[in-house]
């Protein structure tokens, strides 16, 4: 009986076991070293513990090492997350529910999930806010972006960053892509305090 009780849990959850998130760690930390400089983030297992397992299985697995930031507009938001250092999209896992409905605001300094029009659309891609984007929030009337952690160290890095020239990128067809890369050189999550 027991075999069996275990065998389902690892069903319902098999990312969670396959590599170590610290599971028990409500608010763990992440370290982004980029290529102006660092930044730390606590994330918010009690208030999104979906969005918080799926990100750190990419941290973890070491997805988002050697990635661009993509997207960045002054005033609004810093996201990178997908794409290596060709300017290729990387596999990604599948797509997970949306949390946005946790309690938690697309305030400065805080970290979300990027996504499709779809709600539950969000992969790999993050976004920090680097102004107070309440309009990315949930209302009655349609689904928001989930905000699952904030900036605790390296607010200077993220403002300097907000501030970098952007162009069109042809090969993507993409709008504000850094003139010069940004590069995530390793996302790591930090040991339990």
């Amino acid at each position: 009986m027991i075999k069996c009780i275990s065998f389902t849990v690892l069903l319902l959850s098999p990312v969670a076991h396959a590599v170590d998130i610290q599971p028990n760690t409500l608010y763990p930390e992440v370290e982004f070293d980029t290529s102006m400089g660092k930044i730390v983030v606590e994330l918010d297992r009690t208030r999104a513990p979906l969005t918080v397992d799926n990100f750190l299985t990419y941290v973890v697995k070491g997805h988002y090492d050697n990635t661009l930031f993509h997207r960045v507009i002054a005033d609004f938001v810093v996201q990178g997350g997908g794409l290596d250092l060709e300017k290729e999209e990387r596999p990604t896992d599948q797509p997970i529910v949306n949390e946005s409905g946790n309690g938690l605001s697309n305030l400065t300094g805080t970290i979300a999930m990027a996504r499709e029009n779809e709600p539950h659309s969000a992969t790999s891609q993050f976004y920090f806010n680097v102004v107070d984007n309440e309009k990315l929030d949930p209302s009655s009337r349609r689904w928001g972006y989930a905000v699952f952690g904030e900036v605790t160290s390296g607010m200077e890095v993220l403002a300097a960053m907000a501030l970098v020239p952007t162009e069109f990128n042809r090969k993507l067809e993409w709008p504000d892509f850094p003139i010069e890369d940004i590069v995530l050189k390793q996302a790591r999550l930090l040991p339990r305090k």
